[in-house]
């Protein structure tokens, strides 16, 4: 695959890379191509992209196969990995068929509740491809990009565990959302925690409505009902799960990285998205959150003398973003690539602190 040959204006990749290649590898290892590679672009790192993809290339598989059509049984198949291409091929035909804002709000409440499809990675891969989509335009293959993102979604779609009073509709009827009194790092900091965790994330997601405080502490947090006030709400959450990564990311460095990268993507995706879906957004990553918190959040915070210190103002964000890529792990990118916009909003140093954490806790990319 020649990066620059298959482009399409400024450096692009999408049809090549996701029609050649599986959304997993390795079992259950999600393929993060498009989304680093995207934020690569997306912060003045385009020219070293086609290296990256060509060392990340050669872990991937070949797209799978697929079983029989999706079609109105789609409920079905939702959760069910054997139909990654059955739900890629259903999605592909739906974005050339509609206008892509219209296939994505029907199926945003669909995919909704089970947000940690794919440890996060289906809302995440959505994400990156919206803002494409917001900031650059359409093409054919941004488009087809949005669609095997959703599909991914769709197929490692599973719900989690969470309390009465939102099980039924709390993704669709605002007045059943948390009201409780928590602050969002208070909430947090409330989560409980899963003693010794063994298995997989998904696992422990069967599990964790059994773990006392659970639906308590889901509830603990208010979420606005306004439109905008919600998105703000979720923009906090982000902000505190980055500064929170800071101090705790030692739990376990990729799977936390998650707890910001996943509310980041559902916080950029709402412009695309009818305003009734934006606190019901908000609830969803907030239980994403929730639940990466409870899995892998370390008992006691990390010593500060051992947490970087870095410079701000100037070129401190860019020089950060620069450390990400020349570590090269791609979840050490995406994760800069949220800190970056947390430091944006906020000034503070933790959040850039935070990827030098991330970059330290990870192990680099060689070759």
């Amino acid at each position: 695959m020649n990066f620059r040959e298959k482009g399409e204006g400024q450096v692009w990749y999408w049809t090549t890379f996701t029609a050649d290649c599986g959304p997993e590898f390795r079992g259950r290892l999600s393929n993060h191509g498009p989304m680093a590679a995207e934020a690569m672009i997306r912060h003045g790192h385009g020219d070293g992209v086609q290296h990256w993809l060509d060392w990340y290339v050669r872990r991937l598989e070949p797209f799978p196969s697929g079983l029989a059509p999706i079609g109105a049984d789609w409920r079905e198949g939702l959760g069910d990995p054997r139909r990654i291409a059955d739900w890629t091929r259903r999605l592909e035909r739906e974005v050339a068929e509609r206008p892509w804002p219209v296939v994505l709000n029907q199926w945003w409440p669909r995919l909704l509740p089970g947000i940690t499809a794919g440890a996060t990675h289906g809302v995440i891969r959505v994400g990156h491809a919206v803002r494409v989509l917001l900031t650059d335009g359409d093409s054919p293959a941004r488009v087809a990009e949005l669609a095997h993102g959703l599909a991914y979604w769709a197929a490692r779609w599973r719900p989690v565990s969470r309390p009465a009073a939102l099980a039924e509709d709390g993704f669709e009827n605002p007045d059943v959302a948390p009201f409780g009194t928590e602050t969002l790092a208070d909430g947090l900091a409330a989560i409980p925690r899963v003693a010794h965790p063994d298995g997989g994330f998904d696992s422990w997601l069967e599990r964790i409505g059994d773990v006392p405080g659970w639906d308590d502490a889901l509830l603990a947090v208010s979420i606005p009902r306004e439109p905008e006030s919600a998105r703000d709400w979720l923009a906090h959450l982000v902000d505190v799960a980055t500064i929170r990564y800071l101090w705790r990311g030692h739990g376990d460095a990729i799977m936390l990285v998650h707890s910001v990268t996943a509310p980041h993507a559902v916080w950029r995706i709402l412009p695309a998205l009818d305003r009734r879906w934006w606190q019901p957004s908000a609830l969803a990553a907030w239980i994403a959150v929730a639940a990466l918190t409870a899995v892998y959040t370390p008992p006691t915070p990390a010593d500060a003398e051992l947490l970087p210190r870095v410079a701000t103002g100037g070129e401190a964000a860019q020089e950060a973003f620069a450390r990400a890529a020349d570590h090269a792990d791609e979840h050490v990118i995406k994760f800069a690539d949220s800190a970056l916009d947390v430091y944006d909003r906020t000034h503070d140093p933790q959040a850039l602190a935070a990827v030098y954490r991330a970059a330290a806790l990870i192990r680099p990319v060689t070759g």
